[in-house]
């Protein structure tokens, strides 16, 4: 059974090189120093989302579905993906909304996720910034 490397080093956190490359089939190996794919320095985690992200096609809804995650942490998880695989000026919080639309917050209400309370209080907030 085929194992996935590991994505960063277990010691220190950096990332890893790798030096070794075989055939399975003729035995022959290559060394040198070579450069994982960007994909391949995921954490299990990203390569989660991304696979669902990919079967939901890109549909944040579904995507929300399929992994019972709120729309803000599914938008979070994306935000973080982006950057691990495309190293953007912005951190992750950096890019993460700092606030929902009028329309997250009446369908996180929808949900149940937070109560009207909360809703109106977060549509208050969202009116004075604007």
């Amino acid at each position: 059974m085929p194992y996935l490397p590991p994505s960063s080093c277990p010691v220190c956190g950096n990332n890893l090189t790798i030096t070794i490359m075989s055939c399975d089939a003729c035995g022959s190996q290559l060394s040198g120093s070579f450069t994982p794919c960007k994909y391949c320095t995921l954490s299990d985690k990203q390569r989660l989302f991304l696979d669902t992200f990919l079967k939901c096609r890109g549909n944040i809804k579904e995507v929300e579905r399929t992994l019972s995650l709120s729309y803000p942490t599914v938008k979070g998880l994306l935000d973080e993906l982006l950057y691990a695989l495309f190293q953007t000026e912005n951190t992750p919080e950096d890019t993460q909304d700092h606030g929902a639309s009028a329309a997250e917050i009446l369908d996180m209400l929808e949900k149940g996720e937070i109560t009207a309370a909360k809703a109106a209080e977060m549509l208050n907030e969202l009116k004075t910034k604007n």
